[in-house]
């Protein structure tokens, strides 16, 4: 269980999700998740200013690493407060990457590889979040594994 921290200013825009007293902020956490590919039935999330909690059960460490991903990637959330627990075998979470201006997922390849053909690892461990390698951002965090 870990604060995580996000670029607020980066992130794909849900109107409305992080206005003040929005009733439905929890419910369009849910939708955008399930939207990516990650819907999950036992995972609930609340809104509290820029910082989003996150709590129950998933059943790998990769799909909690991309469901905290999916909600800390939306502009205007600082900061994740991850209470996600893992039903599964425990394994070494991933390491996090916040893209700088002018990076590709080569050069992240290489810079956290030393192989700027490892690209393709770093997209396929980005999935479903990302649908192509060329479309990144700065400030976007993205899962590195192994």
């Amino acid at each position: 269980m870990s604060l995580l921290s996000f670029v607020k200013e980066a992130g794909e825009k849900l109107i409305d999700l992080l206005t003040p007293g929005n009733a439905n902020a929890s419910e369009q956490l849910k939708e955008h998740i399930s939207k990516v590919g990650l819907g999950n039935p036992n995972v609930q999330a609340t809104v509290d200013g820029d910082k989003v909690t996150v709590t129950g059960e998933v059943a790998s460490q990769e799909e909690k690493e991309k469901i905290l991903l999916a909600v800390g990637n939306i502009a205007g959330v600082g900061s994740v407060d991850d209470q996600i627990t893992v039903s599964g075998p425990v394994v070494t979470a991933a390491q996090f990457v916040v893209v700088k201006s002018g990076d590709t997922l080569s050069a992240i390849s290489l810079r956290v590889y030393g192989d700027a053909n490892k690209y393709q690892k770093i997209f396929d461990a980005n999935k479903p979040m990302l649908k192509d390698v060329n479309k990144i951002y700065p400030g976007q965090t993205l899962r590195i594994p192994e």
